[in-house]
């Protein structure tokens, strides 16, 4: 199942983007897998993801990349030979926007296939 959230595009931040309240914040959380959760006081949205072999962890890696190349927000990533980490977080808000809950809904798309 594919949340609505991957549907939308994300728009860019200019000026000073204000983050999410917290209750906004969770509700686009439940739209979400599991492996996401707050970090950083709630400031960042990361996920763990294990995978078969560094082949499909390189490719899930490299289909995240393009993801972000085309909504112009990037992650931070860190990948090991079965293992990615992922944060999500709008520098300018210095916190989570809806941008970050639409990035994290296309990768869990991708995961889904």
């Amino acid at each position: 199942m594919t949340s609505k959230l991957a549907e939308k595009r994300c728009i860019p931040c200019e000026g000073k983007t204000p983050p999410l309240p917290a209750a906004e914040a969770e509700a686009l959380k439940k739209e979400l897998r599991s492996e996401w959760e707050f970090a950083d006081e709630g400031r960042k949205l990361v996920a763990t993801f294990q995978f078969k072999n560094y082949y499909h962890t390189t490719a899930f890696v490299n289909a995240a990349v393009y993801v972000a190349h085309r909504e112009d927000h990037h992650p931070d990533i860190s990948f090991g030979y079965k293992t990615v980490q992922m944060s999500w977080w709008t520098h300018t808000a210095n916190g989570l926007t809806e941008n970050d809950f639409i990035c994290a809904a296309k990768i869990d798309a991708l995961l889904s296939r």
